[in-house]
Order: C-alpha cells, then structure tokens, then sequence
C-alpha cells in the first residue's frame, strides 16, 4: 500500500511521527559507528600498552618435584565474573595502582571479601563435582587453597593482566622458597616468586586480603 493509499488520518499520523522515526534511526546508526570505532581504539592502546583490563586470569601456582609450576584454570572478561560496574570499577582501579614492587591489589579492606567472593564462587564452580563425591562419601583428596588478586608488571614484553592467584595455603604459612628459587619452567617465572612471597608476608599481616576455598578431587 502507497502513502497515498492511506486515510488521510493515518497519513498524516504517519507523516507527523516520520521525523522522529528518521531521528531515532540516525541516533542508532551514530550510537553504532561511534561504539565500533570506540572499541577498536580501545583494542588499539590495549594492545600497544600490552594491558588487558578487561580480563582476568585465574592461576594455580604449584610447588612439585623442586619446580614451580604456573598452570591456568580459567580466564573470562572481568564484568563476567563480577557482575557489578562497581566492584569492576574497584578492581580496574586497583589495578592500575600496582606496581612492580607491589604487584598485589591495594583493595580497600571494606571491599576485600565482596571481591575475591566473586572470583571464589567461579574457581568453585570448577571444582564442584568433588564436593558432589565427598557428599556422597567417595573417596577424594582436599586441598585448601588461598586465593588473592595481583596485577604483575614484569617487562614491556610481557602482557599485563589482571590475575588472580591459587596457592595452598600451607604455602603462604611456610612459604618454601623464602630465598632461593626453585627450578622454573620459564625465566620470567622468578617474578612469581617475588610476588608469592609478597603474599606469603602480606598473609600474615593481613590475612582477610585472601580467600580460601577447599577442593575437593
């Protein structure tokens, strides 16, 4: 059906709403070309800089056989795992203020639990099927592991992401390298150690800057 075809009453309705339509989609087309152009810019400087913000890391850091072993066991956008802009807001901004001296994140002791809980509640999701066989009385091994965030600056070659960390938590207690190193996997893994044992004094300062979660396997 042509305009013309319509009741004058409907056309005119048409024509009156027409430039609102008109402004709306121009609106939409803008909002669409400025949010891609945003996003690559963005992408750009991530890149450039070598800093990912907008992820996070989750590493279990293990001590087997005199090594130091850095496997990962996930990593997802940071607004998928804390849910919140402002507890992503928290934890951008604590990032940004480490240093490579201080590579753990100076979270406010007020929002220390409500953060690492939301990082918590993914590792644990991970690890449910041994909960679901020690509830049914089969037989598993328990690990209690601390868990805390970092933001490592350890070279222009390296990315900087937001991590957060797994170590058992006899580790941070007794931390087995308190010196020396052990043998490492990579070169660049000497900077873990500083950075564990960062956290190994820290633990014992302030413990509520760690969560701790048993897994069950």
């Amino acid at each position: 059906m042509l305009f013309s075809e319509l009741p004058a009453d409907l056309f005119n309705e048409v024509l009156g709403k027409l430039p609102a339509l008109i402004a709306g989609a121009i609106v939409s087309a803008g909002s669409f070309l400025l949010g891609r152009w945003w996003g690559r810019l963005k992408a750009g400087r991530e890149w450039k800089k070598k800093e990912f913000f907008g992820r996070v890391i989750v590493s279990l850091n293990i001590f087997a056989d005199g090594f130091l072993k850095i496997r990962t066991v996930m990593e997802d956008s940071l607004d998928t795992v804390f849910l919140n802009q402002i507890a992503i807001n928290k934890v951008t901004d604590a990032a940004k203020r480490c240093t490579a001296d201080a590579p753990i994140l100076p979270i406010a002791k007020a929002d220390r639990w409500f953060l690492l809980n939301f990082v918590l509640n993914e590792v644990a999701e991970r690890f449910a099927q041994g909960q679901v066989k020690q509830d049914a009385g089969l037989p598993v091994t328990k690990i209690k592991y601390a868990l805390f965030l970092t933001c490592e600056i350890v070279g222009e070659e390296r990315i900087r992401k937001i991590r957060a960390m797994l170590i058992q938590e006899q580790h941070l207690r007794e931390f087995p390298y308190p010196d020396g190193l052990p043998q490492l996997e990579n070169s660049w893994h000497a900077d873990r150690i500083k950075t564990l044992r960062q956290a190994a004094a820290l633990y014992a300062k302030e413990p509520d800057n760690f969560l701790t979660l048993e897994v069950c396997v």
